[in-house]
């Protein structure tokens, strides 16, 4: 257990912290099950800085990342996280596979459980494929993104990210601003930083904000500068033209004209607010140059780490049962 456990963990047995076989989404996870996956990253945090960057106890194992869908840092991030464990890592790339000659997703998961993997990292731009495939395979199955359903380890490093430099999550005001529509990584942390306690706004224009958005106990916000103001944290989202089927902006240069992040609108948030972004960025757009590259603002490179040290996290936890590590 990591030190930097709250003591209410201390009178849970090891497995009752995250009982989980998966980790397909944030949806139906406990406050305490985020912040256990929180605490356990903090130990690789350490390591990831030091010159030799290796643990040894995942030797012998086999981790599978299979994306169809284009990713860089997703999955670098995964792929040094399993290394950096002692996993076998194989990338199983979509434009490669035989998914291109028609193979079903089912024969495919069906293939790549036959391959004996002792975890699957899986990225689709299908809603719901990664379900799928965990009910077919035997093996422990990480959600990489799926559609513009959920992308949890993304939303697992936004929250360590923002607890190390707030030292808290509780209490914050969160705005998340862009393309809340269709935007997985929004989703899961909605879900998220409102479980650990923080008040969460959406902001962007009416064609981006999901019908009914209110009911995931958000506030949402069509005006941008009433939407930033005073807020703690400030989450940009790209537009995702690859997921729109017709004209939701004007243009990219109106857009950024409303809702680009630029010094000025950052001055209506908190004199002391934080501004993150998943990548990529498109600068111009939804955000200046000069926010993204402030050093005293701007969590987006350490968003990056966070996100290395997470995955090893969660690629620790749920390999746990099958190495037979007692608890578990």
């Amino acid at each position: 257990m990591s030190a930097q456990q709250p003591r209410a963990f201390e009178d849970k047995p090891e497995a009752a912290l995250f009982p989980h076989r998966h980790l397909l989404g944030i949806a139906g996870l406990a406050p305490h099950e985020i912040l256990f996956l929180l605490d356990e990253a903090e130990q690789w945090i350490a390591l990831n800085r030091e010159t030799a960057k290796h643990d040894n106890r995942l030797a012998g194992l086999t981790q599978i990342n299979a994306f169809f869908e284009n990713s860089t840092r997703t999955l670098l991030s995964f792929e040094i996280a399993g290394k950096r464990l002692g996993m076998d890592v194989v990338n199983m790339h979509a434009a490669q596979s035989s998914v291109k000659k028609g193979e079903t997703l089912i024969d495919t998961a069906i293939t790549l459980g036959a391959m004996r993997p002792d975890v699957i990292v899986i990225r689709h731009e299908a809603s719901g494929a990664v379900h799928l495939i965990a009910d077919k395979v035997d093996c422990p199955v990480l959600n990489a993104g799926d559609g513009r359903h959920e992308h949890p380890t993304q939303a697992l490093l936004d929250a360590l990210t923002i607890r190390r430099r707030k030292g808290r999550i509780a209490g914050l005001t969160v705005a998340i601003c862009g393309d809340v529509l269709h935007s997985r990584v929004a989703r899961s942390n909605i879900l998220a930083l409102g479980t650990l306690g923080a008040e969460v706004r959406v902001v962007g224009p009416p064609t981006l904000l999901p019908a009914g958005i209110e009911r995931m106990g958000v506030s949402a916000f069509t005006d941008f500068d009433a939407g930033l103001d005073g807020a703690d944290v400030v989450m940009m989202l790209r537009l995702q033209r690859e997921r729109m089927a017709g004209g939701f902006v004007p243009s990219e240069r109106e857009y950024h004209a409303l809702y680009g992040l630029t010094p000025e609108r950052l001055a209506r948030a908190a004199p002391d607010a934080l501004v993150m972004h998943p990548g990529p960025m498109n600068r111009g757009i939804e955000i200046a140059s000069s926010v993204a590259d402030d050093l005293n603002r701007s969590a987006i490179p350490e968003q990056v780490e966070m996100g290395v040290a997470i995955r090893m996290a969660c690629l620790d936890v749920l390999t746990r049962g099958r190495r037979g590590i007692a608890g578990w």
